[in-house]
């Protein structure tokens, strides 16, 4: 593939990525301020282009929030409730069945599983939520709990992280979302999660998963009090681990939604800061296979440019999505298989069905 490059100081940029070399903080710092949007997303194209082709991947998975009740106090959520606050729940099992049967169909292949830290309800209520749908549902996939999740189990249980992984692993979980990691840095998470797991409490959460045999999943949320610096360094803690571990599967660039769906334009990211940021992954996580562009962030039309801004997976159907939705998100809460092959199929890319791990199920 050809490149052209309206600014002439992204060359060396471009030599490192068609010779392989990876790209440094400063790189990405640089990468950020260019004005040439399109050169990058030329360069990451290329990148993904070779780990995927026109292939754009999707599953058919369910979203779950067993529980909206949490000990943390984060800037950014609008999905947690005080106990006996109104419109606060705890699913038991009876509930978390009847969620379940009112909105399954018989393709759904992961139950997407996150929700409040909830200090009310021991440890076993979080294995028991995995039990009962292990054993209602054999055949699907549990992705379950963040890394955030596993410290605050940690803290409840007086298990370490490891003990914790492991009856929950017997319970039958199968990977963990990427979802608790926010901004690695340690300024970012004093101001905006003080309540949530360190950044390095995080980071040996997903260590010791992957260590156990478990591939796992990395978001990061943009779009609030964070530098450019900063989302560097948490791809570069990122890929550092990946480097040790390779239990990465994908990285998905969340952007920041405001508090309310009634939020004017300077309240959320814009269309460019999105474009750059999952081009600027794409470049930068050099060991990942995959980055995610999340529709339900950037909406439909921005995840269709993304795919020809290095992404190569578009997360999935949903059924019903409620923290992004709990503020200011303008998607739809969910979305039909046909409707990803649209998208996919209309931004000239191969669709292809998959289950968690990346195996093909159906291409179209």
């Amino acid at each position: 593939m050809t490149t052209i490059l309206t600014d002439t100081k992204l060359q060396g940029i471009a030599e490192k990525v068609q010779h392989g070399e990876r790209l440094s903080i400063e790189d990405g710092l640089y990468l950020y301020d260019t004005p040439d949007l399109l050169g990058i997303a030329q360069l990451a194209n290329q990148v993904n282009y070779k780990k995927n082709g026109d292939n754009v991947y999707f599953i058919q998975n369910m979203y779950i929030n067993p529980t909206n009740v949490c000990e943390a106090n984060c800037g950014f959520c609008g999905f947690k409730r005080k106990p006996g606050q109104e419109g606060a729940y705890t699913m038991d099992s009876e509930a978390l069945l009847k969620y379940v049967e009112e909105r399954w169909n018989d393709n759904i292949r992961e139950f997407h599983i996150v929700g409040g830290h909830n200090h009310e309800v021991p440890f076993d209520y979080y294995l028991d939520t995995i039990r009962t749908l292990k054993k209602h549902y054999p055949n699907v996939t549990v992705k379950a709990y963040t890394g955030a999740e596993i410290e605050f189990f940690s803290r409840i249980s007086g298990l370490s992280m490891k003990e914790v992984l492991e009856e929950l692993i017997k319970a039958g979980l199968d990977t963990l979302p990427g979802g608790g990691a926010e901004i690695l840095t340690e300024r970012y998470r004093l101001k905006m999660s003080p309540d949530k797991a360190s950044t390095d409490q995080w980071l040996e959460a997903h260590e010791t998963a992957h260590n156990l045999g478990l591939k796992t999943h990395a978001t990061m949320l943009y779009g609030s009090i964070e530098s450019k610096e900063e989302r560097l360094i948490h791809m570069d803690r990122l890929r550092q681990l990946q480097d040790r571990t390779n239990g990465y599967m994908v990285f998905i660039p969340l952007a920041m939604q405001p508090r309310s769906v009634n939020a004017g334009l300077k309240r959320r990211t814009s269309a460019y800061d999105d474009m750059r940021t999952l081009a600027i992954s794409r470049l930068m996580l050099d060991n990942f296979d995959h980055i995610k562009a999340y529709w339900i962030n950037i909406g439909v039309q921005l995840t269709q440019m993304a795919l020809t801004f290095g992404s190569s997976d578009i997360h999935g159907t949903l059924i019903e999505e409620r923290i992004s939705h709990s503020v200011g998100a303008l998607t739809s809460q969910g979305i039909t298989r046909d409707e990803l092959i649209h998208l996919i199929k209309s931004a000239n890319k191969v669709p292809v069905e998959r289950d968690t791990f990346y195996n093909v199920i159906k291409t179209y």
